[in-house]
């Protein structure tokens, strides 16, 4: 879906002000649905460790780059770490393994393919199942790719990605806002937070985030670009959570944007829309650049001419991963 003005800003329409009026009455009702169900829920125990990484708000955070570094932290470790994921936009309902050669994001959603470049990732719209499965497969490691509003299967360590920039938008539950759950609801249940900044020398707004006093680990983080920008002109293109965020990192790394396009979160590309946007990158005499996420979502027939521009989580202080990585494994020793 794409956000509503109204969720980040002043509506900008009648329609938006209506809607965003009428929509205040269900916010309580999906607020109230939510912390009923975690708090009647009995989470299942995995035997491995597990990580979950989540947020508090629809749209993109982050959630899946902090998903990979802490796969390549564990890793890196000789830890034997495998993702697991609902696989949003995928019809496979799991428990499977994704295997890039044969799984599109149609069958599995965006996001595990992307993680499955660094580990192996298990789809499963049951989450337990899916946590068996690794299980079997000798998992030392679970990262659970989003699911802190999901009780089903016990967490070690629940690390919430705040996106330091977009914050908590008008601060309101869906669906007049942004919130998936009330931020002090949310941070309650947290381990850890991975506050995204948008460059390293951002100073965040701590006490409007509601961390200025909160007694759990905050880790800074962002992305780096591990490719340069193109030379010459770009006509960029997004169906992310906030495509601007991939509109202002390309600048930033020196990109001249000569036109950008924005497509809800999770779009499925159609060859007219493919062909319409070669069209205007011919137009400019410009290079046609998307995300990763996106990339992953048009059909091999339909990559003609599309540059994939991939980035990757980087934190400010590495041992804080290592010691987050190590806590959940001591949490599960623990608990055995």
């Amino acid at each position: 879906m794409k956000p509503p003005q109204f969720w980040y800003g002043e509506p900008a329409s009648l329609m938006d002000h209506l809607t965003a009026f009428a929509s205040r009455a269900l916010s309580p009702i999906y607020a109230a649905m939510g912390a009923r169900r975690i708090a009647k829920a009995q989470p299942a125990f995995a035997e491995p460790a597990v990580i979950c990484v989540g947020n508090l708000t629809l749209g993109g955070t982050g959630k899946t780059p902090v998903t990979i570094a802490i796969l390549k932290e564990a890793l890196s470790r000789d830890i034997n770490a495998q993702a697991l994921s609902r696989g949003y936009g995928g019809k496979l309902a799991g428990p499977v393994c994704v295997d890039t050669t044969r799984h599109f994001a149609r069958d599995v959603g965006d996001e595990p393919l992307l993680i499955a470049s660094a580990a192996p990732v298990w789809v499963s719209r049951d989450r337990v199942g899916g946590a068996h499965a690794a299980q079997l497969h000798e998992a030392d490691l679970i990262i659970m790719d989003d699911g802190h509003q999901n009780p089903d299967l016990h967490k070690d360590v629940s690390v919430v990605v705040i996106d330091a920039a977009a914050g908590w938008g008008n601060g309101r539950v869906f669906p007049a806002g942004p919130l998936r759950e009330p931020v002090d609801r949310g941070l309650q249940r947290a381990d850890a937070v991975v506050l995204m900044v948008p460059e390293p020398d951002f100073e965040p707004d701590y006490a409007g985030l509601g961390l200025a006093d909160i007694q759990i680990p905050v880790l800074r983080a962002w992305l780096k670009p591990t490719a340069p920008a193109p030379d010459g002109p770009v006509v960029a293109f997004a169906g992310i959570g906030r495509p601007e965020k991939f509109f202002n990192a390309l600048t930033a790394a020196g990109a001249r944007l000569a036109e950008t396009y924005s497509f809800p979160d999770h779009h499925e590309f159609t060859r007219a829309e493919l062909d319409q946007l070669r069209q205007e990158a011919a137009r400019h005499s410009a290079s046609l650049v998307t995300t990763e996420k996106d990339f992953v979502r048009i059909p091999a027939t339909g990559r003609d001419g599309v540059l994939a521009w991939p980035v990757r989580a980087v934190f400010a202080e590495p041992a804080r991963l290592t010691a987050l990585v190590q806590q959940a494994l001591d949490a599960a020793a623990e608990r055995r």
